[in-house]
């Protein structure tokens, strides 16, 4: 498990992202990203079997308002089973991370949580209280965008509600790669 943080409190923002990815190199292209934005981040190396195992102890430990859970995911059978948690290699891990999450703090409006990864049953993490997720159209997402998505709530005024829509402008796979509801601002 490799940590990368960044805890310079920063002017611009009230978040505290904890942002745990299964892949080593996207892990600190996150951390680089959120540091380039001057914003106060935790992200782990964290393999996606993993996440949901130790999501509370590091809720505990950090207590962020934003997190994002992302790794690989894919499906087997790739056009068919969309509702079936059995054709998604990762998403049930993504599932159980945000259901726990979730448990840790109730309020979709203080705590914000972005789930998910290419193909990942979208429907799925959403019911489980995900304010933002990927794949609602099970295609191949760029890894910038759940990173778009955690630094545009971080940056909005906590007076605020962002939308996917105010966000989609933005990523680069629009809404095809993430879907969502809102997001209160933590600025």
């Amino acid at each position: 498990m490799k940590t990368f943080k960044h805890t310079r409190k920063c002017n611009t923002s009230d978040a505290v992202i904890l942002h745990l990815d299964g892949d080593r190199k996207y892990s600190r292209k996150a951390f680089n990203f959120y540091n380039d934005l001057n914003l106060n981040a935790i992200v782990q190396n964290i393999p996606e079997n993993r996440q949901d195992l130790i999501i509370l102890d590091l809720l505990n430990k950090y207590k962020p308002n934003i997190l994002v859970a992302t790794g690989h995911d894919s499906m087997y059978r790739k056009g068919q089973g969309f509702y079936n948690m059995n054709n998604y290699k990762n998403s049930r891990y993504f599932v159980n991370t945000v259901r726990k999450a979730r448990k840790w703090n109730k309020s979709e409006e203080d705590f914000i949580i972005f789930a998910g990864a290419c193909e990942s049953f979208y429907e799925a993490i959403m019911s489980e209280g995900a304010n933002f997720a990927s794949s609602p159209g099970r295609i191949l997402i760029d890894y910038l965008d759940p990173l778009i998505v955690a630094s545009r709530v971080a940056l909005t005024d906590k007076n605020k509600f962002i939308t996917i829509h105010d966000i989609v402008p933005f990523l680069k796979d629009g809404i095809i790669g993430v879907g969502g509801t809102k997001a209160k601002g933590k600025r």
